[in-house]
Formats: structure tokens, sequence, C-alpha cells
């Protein structure tokens, strides 16, 4: 074989040989950044199956006879807040972080129950590009926002109530951070002829309805500046909902908060959240903080300004957040705070801080670990303290 020829064939055979190693010869303990994704794919469209042929429930399905509202108004209450022994009949009384079994939780499991099966069907649509999961989406959509016999009123006016104390309170406002990934599911299926133009019209009114509520009703602006979790929920819906009706406003107004209210206010120098670590259940509400601000980082993720590359000038950042937590994410025995009174040992899962700072920084260990957590847990409580569980809905290139 001529000198050129046998040269040719040898980097031919090289490169053959090296896409192999790359591709299919890869050890089980070898991560490939663009397979992030494998499982979840997988996940979703189990669950959209499972989700598929599903009727619609909504806040008019079920009432709470202690309900101020009427049957289109959602209806919860105070998780921490139970009967006085010594006086059984008079006003609640608040046991913090002791969740009271007896509280009404209808309303707020028929809207997890819509964000899980909007989630999943929106995700498997995103996969697959089979319409028959948007087929399967729309009758829920206009169940909750659109049809005039089974709608919820675009408030939470009874949200949170205490017997004997308030009807309603700011506080509750968190309850609708489980409409956010429906909000995701409605962008990521607009413009397909199963949904028409006319129905995604009134579902972007209602969540606008609702926006312009939750920014100008004194339950909002109290839940804004209530502090720790609640403002940083607060601003992460916020965000979504602008995003989804198209309000620059609340979006510039939201990314502004980020930097000049919840950062320096809530984290620590070393990246802590102290108003958290103070309650009974400093771990989770550790979790759930730094998921919220890293969920509201990726509204802005595609920003030529975005929030992942904002740092305070003492130096708070999500970065030093997520350093801070990582370790103890890896290894929770490690924590060296007291745990939680309830719950421990159901954290930590699949938190999209691991996931969200892993792309926004490159950091493989961040997306490795992301990757082994439980995305299908099953306790109520992590449930409404997980803000995203449908990762394809937030994230470009799935």
């Amino acid at each position: 074989m001529p000198p050129i020829l046998f040269t040719l064939a040898f980097t031919l055979l090289s490169i053959f040989i090296n896409d192999k190693i790359s591709t299919s010869s890869l050890s089980p303990d070898t991560f490939a950044k663009e397979d992030i994704f494998e499982k979840e794919r997988i996940r979703v469209i189990r669950l959209a199956d499972k989700y598929k042929d599903l009727e619609p429930i909504t806040v008019t399905a079920d009432q709470s006879p202690r309900s101020a509202g009427g049957i289109h108004d959602f209806y919860s209450e105070g998780d921490y807040w139970w009967p006085d022994p010594d006086n059984p009949d008079g006003a609640y009384i608040q046991r913090d972080g002791l969740t009271n079994p007896e509280n009404f939780t209808a309303h707020r499991e028929a809207m997890i129950r819509l964000s899980q099966i909007s989630g999943a069907l929106a995700s498997a649509y995103l996969v697959t590009k089979d319409e028959d999961y948007v087929k399967a989406l729309a009758p829920h959509l206009k169940a909750w926002f659109i049809d005039k016999d089974t709608k919820m009123n675009p408030h939470l006016l009874y949200a949170q109530a205490i017997k004997g104390k308030v009807t309603g309170r700011g506080i509750g406002i968190i309850d609708t951070i489980q409409l956010m990934e429906v909000a995701k599911a409605i962008q990521a299926v607009e413009g397909l002829s199963v949904i028409s133009a006319s129905d995604i019209h009134l579902m972007k009114a209602w969540f606008s309805d609702y926006l312009t509520w939750m920014t100008t009703h004194p339950y909002g602006i109290a839940e804004r500046d209530h502090g720790n979790n609640h403002s940083v929920c607060w601003a992460m819906q916020a965000a979504v909902f602008a995003q989804l009706v198209g309000n620059q406003e609340v979006l510039n107004s939201c990314k502004e908060m980020y930097k000049t209210v919840l950062l320096p206010t809530q984290m620590a120098t070393d990246g802590s959240f102290p108003l958290e670590l103070k309650r009974t259940k400093p771990y989770g509400y550790s979790l759930f903080t730094l998921d919220a601000m890293a969920t509201l980082c990726q509204v802005y993720a595609t920003d030529d300004e975005n929030l992942y590359d904002y740092q305070t000038p003492d130096g708070k950042s999500l970065e030093l957040g997520i350093n801070f937590l990582y370790p103890y994410v890896a290894d929770q025995s490690a924590w060296p705070y007291q745990k939680d009174v309830m719950y421990w040992e159901k954290w930590p899962v699949r938190h999209s801080f691991l996931l969200f700072g892993g792309l926004a920084y490159d950091q493989e260990n961040y997306l490795k670990l992301w990757n082994t957590l439980d995305a299908d847990f099953d306790t109520p409580e992590v449930i409404r303290n997980m803000p995203v569980r449908f990762p394809l809905l937030w994230v470009d290139g799935i």
C-alpha cells in the first residue's frame, strides 16, 4: 500500500475507533451531557400514557363548609394551624412545621393533579410530536380556565384560611406554584391546531387576570413583601405567568426584585438561607427556596443579562447558594443543622437547582447528581414544595 493511502486508512480507522469509544463503548459511570434527559423522555411518555384518559377535576368538584367563597373559588387552610386543646371551639393555634391532617386539601390536590397532567402531556408532545397528547390535555385546560360551569375564579381570596382568625391570607398565593407548569404547558402547545387560537387567548386572559390580582391586591402585595421562601415564590410565579402573557413590565420588576431584594436579604455570604435555617424544617425549606430561586433565574436564561451571572456586591449569587447546599444533597447525613421535624427522610429528590445550575455553570457533578435522584416522589408535602417536576418544559434543545 502506498504510504499516503496507509496514512489515510490509519486516520480513518482511528476516527472510527475513537467515535465508537465516545458513544457506544462508554462505561456506565461516564456522563454525556447531551443524554441528560434520556430518562426524563421515557418518564414523561410513561406518565402521559397513564394520564391521557383522565377526566378533568376542578375546584367545583368539591367544597368545604368552612370556605367563605363560592363554588368557583379556590380554598385551602393554613397547614400548621390546629384546634386549641384549651378551647376546642375557639380559634386555631399555630404549630410551625406540623401539618394538620384534618385540613381541607381537595382544591390543592385538584390543582396538583392538573399540574401533573399538564406537565406530563405537554412534555410527551415535545418528545414525540404526537398531537394526541395535546388533544388529551385540552379538556383539562378548558375546564379550569374557560368553561363557565367548572372554571376557577382568577384569584386566591380564600387560600390558607385559619379557623376563627381569617377567611384567607396572602401567603395562600404560594399554592399556585402548581399552575406554573400549566402555564409552561400552554406555551409548549400554543400554535397547534388542536387547541384553537381563541381558546389559547381565553386561557392567557385568565392568567393575565390572575397576574393582575396577585400584583395589585393587598394579599398579593403582602405575599410579595412577606420575606423568606414566600417572596421568592411570589416572584417566581409572577415571572412565569408574565412570560406566558407577554407582560414585560412584570418580568422586568421580578428580575429587579431578585437582584435588589431576594438575594441581598435572604442569602447569607456563605450561600445559606438564614430565614429558612431558623425554621422547624430547615433542610426542606432551604432546598425549596433554592429551587425557587433557580427556577426564577431560568425564566431569564436566554436574556443577554441573565440572572445566573448576577452577583451582589458582597458576592451573593445563585451559584454560591448551590455550592452551599450541594454537599448536603449529595450526602444528607452531613447536614450540620437540626433535622426537619417532619419529612426529613423524604428529602432530597430531583431538585431543579441542580439541573438549571448544572446547565448554567457547566457543572457536570450537579447534572449527574440530579439525574440519580428520585423524580417520581409521591409524598404530598414533597410534591407541593417542588416547583419543577417536568423540566423538559423549561429548557431548550431536548
